[in-house]
């Protein structure tokens, strides 16, 4: 008797289902993608001292779901939140304004679920976040691009799309930012641009969107970054933000503020059973002590990192790279010269073993960003940084010509 082959899945399977993933065999040897942190910067020891503390004196409420503290979360969890915002953000708020989610991108689906549907029309920064970006354009709407400079949205484009908007009829459900360490140029918006955003917000009935999930991460210090948007106005605001980028993304630990009427909602349609109270305890533990310390030690140690790849990518690629050295975060973004398709790249790069975020996942109008891409520094160490730019630049001239063997070769060092 023949085993089974199973039912037809491929017939079965959901229309617009994504296509599949391929098995993981680990991760390339030069890893520039995503927002993965330094392992090094992991303090082990004391998570695994804050995780003896708290499981012993609130381990028995485990039994419960949200640890019998409430769908919002755990309340040590919220408190810490609270703190940070107030602290570092200008946002005053208390624990029952904040909703912990499982990481910021359960905090993008759940406004998104709240807000969108097919149809509707949203603006963003035209480089923005690439997942916040595909979430919103498979949903079936609309994405307007706003033009960015070295500062961020600029809110001359904002008022003119908002405008251009109004004049079609059309109300957008929302203004997505990323105001505070933008993802993925690494600028910061200026206080007179968040007041004007909010001027322009309620002049047209449209929330804005604040996600600072990279806010942490200042290389001037959080004291001297302008107060979240939220905290200039927050019946106009929804804010998220993430534990994931300042302690451990494994950990995805994240946070959803905004005024009761909507962060009712955002519990409502929160049907996970609650974000990981383990997770929860942990950082609240950890961060309830060493915030500050931990966040200002990780920031000295990326901001060297970034200053690597600086030197890396102006050695190895010259005047072909034109770089928007970020203010912060993990990222840095850069403008290769326009005849280079970057995406064409990306298979030569994987068999060399570099990966490399395209620009084109990260832009409304992936054509525009052709020729621009994304590098992580923050998970190689400063030897591997160096190597993987040098192979990279090799692979790019051996593709397309750029950058020039003599400015790429005869100035490397040894």
């Amino acid at each position: 008797m023949s085993a089974s082959q199973g039912p037809d899945y491929d017939r079965l399977f959901a229309k617009g289902t994504p296509a599949a993933t391929p098995r993981f065999t680990g991760f390339p040897k030069y890893n520039f993608v995503g927002g993965h942190n330094d392992p090094t910067r992991i303090p082990v020891a004391a998570l695994a001292e804050a995780a003896a503390a708290a499981i012993t004196r609130e381990g028995a409420q485990l039994a419960l779901y949200n640890m019998g503290q409430g769908p919002l979360g755990h309340t040590g969890m919220r408190d810490l939140v609270a703190d940070k915002l107030k602290r570092h953000r200008g946002v005053e708020i208390t624990r029952d304004d904040v909703l912990i989610t499982s990481g910021s991108l359960q905090g993008l689906d759940l406004v998104n679920d709240l807000l969108l549907e097919p149809g509707d029309t949203v603006l963003f920064e035209e480089l923005s976040y690439g997942g916040a970006i595909s979430r919103v354009k498979k949903r079936g709407v609309t994405v307007v691009p706003v033009a960015l400079d070295q500062d961020g949205m600029r809110m001359d484009a904002l008022a003119d799309a908002l405008a251009a908007l109004k004049a079609k009829g059309v109300t957008p459900k929302y203004i997505y930012t990323i105001p505070t360490i933008q993802n993925p140029t690494g600028s910061i918006l200026p206080l007179d641009r968040r007041h004007r955003m909010l001027e322009l917000a309620r002049e047209y009935g449209v929330p804005i969107f604040e996600d600072e999930c990279y806010a942490d991460l200042i290389w001037a210090g959080m004291s001297t970054t302008p107060p979240a948007i939220y905290a200039l106005d927050p019946a106009q605001v929804i804010h998220i933000g993430s534990f994931s980028k300042t302690l451990a993304p494994a950990l995805r630990a994240a946070y959803a503020v905004a005024p009761w009427p909507v962060l009712s909602r955002l519990v409502s349609l929160k049907t996970d059973g609650g974000t990981g109270s383990v997770e929860q305890m942990l950082v609240a533990e950890y961060f309830g002590k060493h915030f500050d310390s931990h966040v200002n030690a990780l920031t000295g140690v990326l901001n060297e990192k970034l200053a690597t790849m600086v030197e890396a990518v102006e050695r190895e690629f010259g005047a072909a790279a034109e770089l928007f050295v970020p203010k912060g975060g993990i990222f840095l973004w850069l403008r290769l010269p326009p005849e280079v398709d970057v995406t064409k790249l990306v298979q030569p790069a994987a068999k060399r073993g570099i990966q490399f975020n395209p620009g084109p996942e990260w832009a409304v109008d992936p054509a525009s960003a052709k020729s621009q891409l994304r590098l992580c520094f923050a998970l190689p160490s400063k030897e591997e940084i160096k190597a993987g730019v040098a192979e990279f630049a090799r692979v790019c001239f051996e593709e397309t010509g750029i950058p020039k063997q003599s400015g790429n070769v005869a100035n490397r060092p040894g």
